[in-house]
């Protein structure tokens, strides 16, 4: 388990446990955080579960592969250091206080 903070583009915090082996996506999906969309499902096809990174976390986080870097293309004001889609960070304990901060929209 591990507990993540989800900080809605307004400053609404969200801190939810979500369980190990699912997405940052996936714990948004089921915990009905608004600000993450997942139009795709998780299937890395769509950015709207994109988000930016808390800056402390940045260097934590598995490196990005190519088809995230691909799809981050068409996320809404991406960050070449911040940004990440949700739906490509599996949980781990090692994911235990992650922070990100959904954009103003998801496109």
């Amino acid at each position: 388990m591990a507990r993540i903070t989800y900080i809605e583009h307004n400053g609404t915090e969200h801190v939810v446990e979500v369980a190990n082996g699912l997405t940052v996506m996936e714990g948004a999906r089921d915990n009905n955080i608004p600000g993450i969309e997942a139009d795709c499902g998780g299937a890395c096809a769509c950015s709207t579960c994109h988000v930016y990174v808390d800056p402390a976390w940045v260097g934590k986080l598995p490196p990005k592969e190519d088809m995230e870097e691909d799809m981050l293309d068409f996320a809404y004001e991406p960050d070449p250091d911040r940004s990440r889609l949700t739906c490509q960070l599996k949980v781990t304990d090692a994911l235990d206080g992650l922070v990100v901060q959904m954009p103003e929209k998801q496109i």
